[in-house]
């Protein structure tokens, strides 16, 4: 019987990568974003490649209550979901009291009220199946505060912080719940978020495709934090934290302004 992983933010960067990923281990997916026609073209794509069975639910997360309809929709659709990978979020350059609030708040609302509600909701029914696996796409931003994207930080912390507490919560019911915290990837994530110009891409990133499997390979051992690149993951958990907390302010700032 084949594993059923949902993947939220699945339209294309790594949400894709881990859709194509898990297809190619023969599982089936439930993915969902806010473009229809890229989710359309990706289950004809791995269907085709795969054999697997890909089911579309086309919504914005974010939006009040979107948790909850997608939860709805795949329970009414009669799917089990054996994985969560909750990969959908955004981020956004500027100082936080020149961004627009309605911005701000946005990105709260689903990089993490969304991903709460639909987590409380799915690992919920893993604990009643007697097992699951969940993914977080948190980021190494969550390590530190992040001046220039002071909400997004704030958001990669909490997401980090929650996935851990919910593992040990969990654990003993045989859900894990994973971490996965990559430095800059090469998606569509930096021309949202207008970070062209600053340094933190122009050294240019990870592939997508590296990092979903890292993070994927990493969900199924049940480690509780994953960094893709050891370096970074040396520099985040063992240089970062014995800094002067304003020397790592001003390097993260410099990181990021234009």
């Amino acid at each position: 019987m084949s594993t059923t992983a949902l993947i939220t933010g699945a339209s294309s960067g790594i949400g894709a990568a881990f859709a194509r990923y898990h297809a190619a281990q023969g599982g089936d997916l439930i993915i969902t974003a806010r473009r229809e026609e890229a989710l359309r073209a990706l289950k004809q794509e791995l269907e085709g490649a795969h054999g697997v069975t890909v089911h579309v639910f086309a919504l914005d997360l974010g939006e009040p209550g979107g948790a909850e309809a997608l939860y709805d929709q795949v329970k009414a659709a009669g799917v089990q979901v054996d994985i969560l990978i909750n990969n959908a979020g955004f981020g956004g350059q500027g100082k936080h009291v020149d961004r627009p609030l309605e911005d701000e708040m946005a990105m709260i609302d689903l990089n993490v009220k969304a991903l709460v509600a639909l987590t409380h909701r799915v690992a919920r029914d893993m604990v009643a199946q007697g097992g699951g696996k969940i993914l977080h796409v948190g980021s190494t931003a969550g390590f530190m505060p992040g001046p220039y994207q002071a909400v997004y930080f704030a958001t990669k912390a909490f997401v980090q912080s929650f996935s851990q507490a919910l593992d040990q919560e969990l654990r003993a019911k045989g859900v894990t719940s994973t971490v996965l915290a990559p430095g800059y990837v090469k998606t569509g994530f930096a021309d949202r978020a207008d970070l062209g110009g600053t340094k933190l891409v122009a050294g240019g990133g990870k592939s997508p495709e590296s990092v979903a499997k890292h993070g994927y390979d990493a969900m199924m051992r049940g480690d509780l934090v994953t960094v893709n690149e050891r370096g970074l993951g040396f520099l985040t958990n063992w240089i970062i934290p014995l800094l002067p907390r304003r020397r790592v302010l001003k390097m993260i700032r410099d990181m990021q302004v234009k």
